[in-house]
């Protein structure tokens, strides 16, 4: 994983997180982090053919999924000693998006006592804006073990 200066916390923070990942939804998509730091989330997805629809076009579930991926790992930075889960992602489709590199902006915008809002963005590596979002998550307790 490249990503560009964080704190040493953040680090360790972002190194358990990917191995937490390997073999998730996440690590299946494959997306990869940028930047990550309490401020901002960078991710990037080499989109290719099995992330495209009939059509041709990035399937609107993966841009919502790197949406939800990417504000979510930005609300797990600012509470890492907290679990997130997103209750609420408004995604709007503004240009279809081709296979290629995207990438995925998302920062933290409010935060009071257990809800954060996120916003989110993803552009192709040319510039062209083609999703923009927002979330809403939780922060939940803990689950020690599924019956």
């Amino acid at each position: 994983m490249s990503v560009k200066p964080v704190t040493e916390g953040q680090e360790k923070w972002l190194n358990t997180l990917a191995e937490r990942a390997r073999g998730t939804f996440w690590d299946y998509i494959g997306c990869e982090v940028m930047e990550a730091s309490t401020a901002k989330v960078v991710l990037r997805l080499q989109a290719q053919q099995h992330h495209l629809n009939v059509i041709g076009i990035v399937h609107g579930g993966v841009l919502s999924s790197l949406l939800d991926n990417a504000m979510g790992l930005a609300t797990m930075l600012l509470r890492p000693n907290e679990n997130t889960v997103t209750s609420n992602l408004n995604v709007n489709f503004v240009a279809p998006m081709k296979a290629g590199e995207l990438i995925v902006t998302a920062e933290v915008i409010h935060q009071s006592g257990r809800t954060l809002t996120c916003t989110g963005k993803i552009e192709s590596s040319s510039g062209v804006l083609g999703t923009i979002g927002t979330g809403t998550f939780r922060v939940v307790t803990p689950i020690t073990s599924i019956p």
